[in-house]
């Protein structure tokens, strides 16, 4: 048989009709699938039939159809997601996305426009909402800043900066760190993502010094001070200081404005990693809180945490655009920049971070704050928050229930407790009811550590969940963990 001539991977002549029916038809399947999210379970586990079928799946050699496709994805993907767009899900600080995320998402990937650099609307668009972003956390609108994955390569990225904008920066670049050793400060509960960005960069996670936390969870300025002037007389060089807005456990929120005065009178660069806190600047109530946060020297956060943009869209704000650039441009021959033409435009987003290939991400977070409005987006942050304080009352009125962290903003930390169950036994309880919560379908929460206790973590982000979804996550913890404390865990 003659092998049929290529023609490209296009639809042909009335095959674009066909192509167009079944587009709809997975645009409504998803509709439909949000719109009806309350009746499924917020998590179920992969079974182990279709586990199997993607293990031994072979790659297609022959074409397939989209309609088979589209049955396989609804039949073994769809149920079996993480679950953050269920409102009954509050384990990790994922956001809920949206509809208008969903689309703005499908015209990205149709355009299949490279962001790494050339001269083109979409190059435009990101600059935009930089600008934009920038705006929303106080920073000058000439502030330099990308988009990326999320806040652990936003934060390596400030590291990086941080470490290029000290004295020989250009040198470290050609030559590496060799003897210098730098040190950075960041309090014991920053995200272990800041020391993974001291690894990466070559300068060993040793070299992020683990400053001590305060009762309310927040960095002790004063070991802060202490540590520095020891690391000195140490003969160490200490060039860095990140603070915390919104700690990955409890959610606290470091002293900014005494960490930016600690840096400035230091002449440390001040970094502050919000990943979903930073977004709390959207309300005018919780504001306050993050004041200092305008003071830095960068920013990490993401917008598809409190933002509810879809995954992903990490941010990363550099106050001084020069040392931003100074850290990552590149000289290559055939990337040269043109006055004129589509190698224009300079510079490019590839000359402020690592990735040359990158996705149109600022298409969504473009619709997104268009389509809500950072006035609404604000009153979304204050509904979370408030979810958050109805959870937390909920559990001080719970005889079984005990919180183990102040509420600084939509993390509440609790758990249950039973009698005759202490110490690792109690922790044993808690783990193991949280399992069996997640396994009920009726709320994802998850578990941290606080004072060596283990405990309950509910964190209230998606833009979904009501009083009456905690509420019912409540009730599940306390038949569940009555059950399993019955039977002795």
């Amino acid at each position: 048989m003659a092998e049929e001539k290529f023609t490209s991977l296009d639809p042909l002549g009335e095959e674009w009709e066909s192509f167009r029916a079944e587009g709809h038809q997975m645009l409504d399947m998803m509709v439909d699938n949000l719109m009806s999210l309350r009746k499924q379970p917020v998590w179920q586990p992969v079974p182990s039939s279709v586990r199997e079928g993607f293990r031994s799946a072979h790659v297609p050699e022959s074409s397939g159809t989209l309609s088979d496709f589209t049955d396989k994805f609804q039949e073994n993907v769809l149920p079996y997601s993480v679950g953050n767009r269920h409102p009954g899900f509050m384990g990790w600080v994922h956001g809920g996305g949206t509809p208008v995320g969903m689309l703005a998402e499908m015209l990205a990937a149709g355009l299949n426009a490279n962001l790494g650099g050339r001269d083109h609307a979409p190059v435009e668009v990101e600059r935009m909402v930089i600008r934009w972003a920038a705006t929303l956390m106080g920073f000058p609108q000439n502030a330099s800043g990308v988009l990326v994955t999320g806040s652990s390569m936003a934060n390596f990225i400030a590291v990086i900066v941080a470490s290029r904008a000290t004295q020989d920066g250009l040198e470290l670049r050609l030559n590496g760190v060799k003897g210098r050793k730098l040190v950075g400060y960041a309090a014991q509960s920053a995200h272990g993502c800041v020391s993974r960005a001291f690894d990466l960069a070559g300068l060993g996670s040793n070299a992020l010094r683990l400053v001590p936390l305060m009762q309310d969870f927040r960095m002790d300025t004063a070991a802060l001070r202490q540590m520095i002037e020891a690391d000195r007389k140490a003969g160490l060089e200490p060039f860095l200081v990140v603070g915390t807005a919104g700690t990955v456990d409890v959610g606290a929120i470091d002293p900014l404005d005494e960490i930016a005065a600690i840096a400035r009178t230091e002449k440390l660069w001040f970094h502050v990693d919000g990943a979903f806190g930073a977004l709390a600047t959207l309300s005018s109530r919780l504001r306050p809180k993050l004041t200092g946060l305008e003071q830095a020297d960068s920013l990490a956060f993401d917008f598809h945490k409190w933002a509810q943009v879809p995954y992903d869209a990490g941010c990363v704000i550099v106050r001084d655009a020069a040392k931003h650039a100074a850290a990552f441009a590149q000289t290559l021959s055939y990337l040269s920049r043109e006055d004129r033409g589509l190698a224009a435009g300079a510079p490019w987003f590839c000359d402020l971070g690592p990735d040359l290939s990158r996705g149109f991400r600022a298409l969504k977070v473009w619709a997104t704050l268009s389509v809500y409005g950072t006035r609404k987006l604000g009153q979304m942050v204050d509904h979370c928050c408030a979810v958050a304080n109805h959870l937390a009352q909920r559990v001080e009125r719970e005889p079984e229930l005990e919180l183990l962290a102040p509420l600084t903003l939509d993390i509440v930390c609790f758990r249950f407790k039973a009698s005759g169950f202490e110490g690792q036994g109690l922790d044993s309880l808690n783990a193991e009811t949280v399992k069996d919560v997640q396994e009920s379908g009726i709320a994802a929460p998850s578990t941290t550590r606080i004072d060596g206790k283990l405990c309950i973590r509910a964190a209230i982000v998606n833009h979904r969940t009501t009083t009456d979804d905690v509420d019912r996550m409540v009730q599940a913890v306390l038949d569940l963990g009555r059950k399993r404390a019955s039977r002795g865990a």
